[in-house]
């Protein structure tokens, strides 16, 4: 809870992933993926509840063994490879009978994502008054130096500049959605159906925690940095 207002945790995991077969239960350095989500989201100061939305029998076992509730089972409709992301959402909300406040995304994907950033990003959205807030992180490959190439192989720029002298350093900043944190009031995002309207606010989160594995080489990488964690 935070101000007296209720917040909800979703964790969405599917069971049919192409890039990595049973990727939100594989061991990530001893702990299946979505652990790394259910441990972080239980230390948060504001979350009230953090649940699971998963139509795949060993997920929920797993999830609810590492201390995730799992109060339903998602309809196979809404876990195919084409369902839209905020549908999960949208789908638990109407499905549990307490109303929540603010309702908080926590893609298993994002191993690396803290309770200070899941609670800074509560912070920053209840406390700006804003609709909503997602977490970002600066891309390093600024896409004003980013070309297209036509079916000849002729590059063109991708965002057309008369001034082509410039440094990194004055070249204004672009951000990306790094899929670790999203947050919203309840009421707002089923209405607009997105965590992204012309009120969202930004969370800025580091680089260095903001991996969304997406195939082996990010397994791989995660594995890497959260092994050295664990020696520091």
């Amino acid at each position: 809870m935070i101000q007296g207002k209720t917040v909800l945790a979703i964790m969405p995991a599917r069971g049919g992933s192409k890039g990595i077969p049973k990727k939100n239960v594989k061991l990530l350095v001893g702990k299946p993926l979505i652990a790394w989500t259910i441990e972080e989201a239980k230390k948060s100061k504001y979350v009230d509840r953090l649940i699971l939305s998963s139509e795949d029998d060993e997920i929920i076992k797993v999830a609810e063994e590492w201390g995730c509730e799992a109060p339903f089972v998602r309809p196979p409709e809404l876990a195919k490879d084409d369902t839209p992301g905020i549908d999960p959402v949208l789908h638990a909300l109407n499905t549990l009978k307490e109303k929540y406040d603010y309702v908080v995304l926590l893609q298993p994907t994002s191993p690396l994502r803290s309770a200070s950033d899941i609670d800074h990003c509560i912070e920053a959205c209840v406390s700006s008054g804003a609709s909503s807030c997602v977490s970002v992180t600066e891309v390093s490959e600024n896409p004003q130096w980013m070309y297209t190439v036509d079916a000849a192989g002729r590059l063109f720029s991708f965002i057309e500049q008369t001034d082509k002298n410039y440094r990194r350093q004055d070249l204004p900043r672009f951000y990306i959605l790094n899929g670790a944190v999203y947050v919203s009031e309840t009421g707002i995002l089923k209405k607009s159906r997105s965590f992204i309207t012309a009120a969202t606010k930004a969370y800025d989160m580091p680089k260095e925690r903001s991996l969304d594995i997406d195939d082996d080489m990010d397994f791989k990488f995660a594995e890497f940095v959260l092994a050295e964690k664990s020696f520091v």
